[in-house]
């Protein structure tokens, strides 16, 4: 089992950035398949972005592909999501989740995933 913490959240005007980060506990970290996803209000939670186990798959959801960026320090036991050019359309709580997922497997969606953090609110002003 993994237990995970996002924090980084914040309010930020359109265009700016943030760096979300989720830390996750125990050893097994390696052995998960990382993802983002967001949830606004009133809308049901959406792909964000996905890590392979090793880091060397990597996916996007179109909407933030050229501006959002994953990663992952499996020795830090973190994954990131680097935010920029943020738009108002991108106010959402983000989610991390651990996938205990086959080598190079990036699934993009909710069912595909074991373990949720709480979430951290991103709110973008016009």
């Amino acid at each position: 089992q993994v237990q995970l913490v996002e924090s980084g959240g914040g309010l930020v005007q359109a265009g700016g950035s943030l760096r979300l980060s989720c830390a996750a506990s125990g050893r097994a970290f390696s052995s998960y398949a990382m993802g983002w996803f967001r949830q606004a209000p009133g809308k049901e939670r959406e792909f964000v972005a996905a890590i392979s186990r090793s880091g060397v798959s990597i996916t996007y959801a179109d909407s933030v592909k050229g501006r959002f960026t994953i990663s992952r320090d499996n020795a830090e036991l973190t994954v990131y999501l680097q935010m920029t050019s943020l738009k108002p359309e991108d106010t959402a709580v983000y989610y991390c989740a651990a996938d205990r997922a086959l080598l190079g497997r990036v699934a993009v969606t909710t069912t595909a995933y074991d373990y949720w953090g709480q979430g951290t609110q991103v709110t973008v002003s016009s």
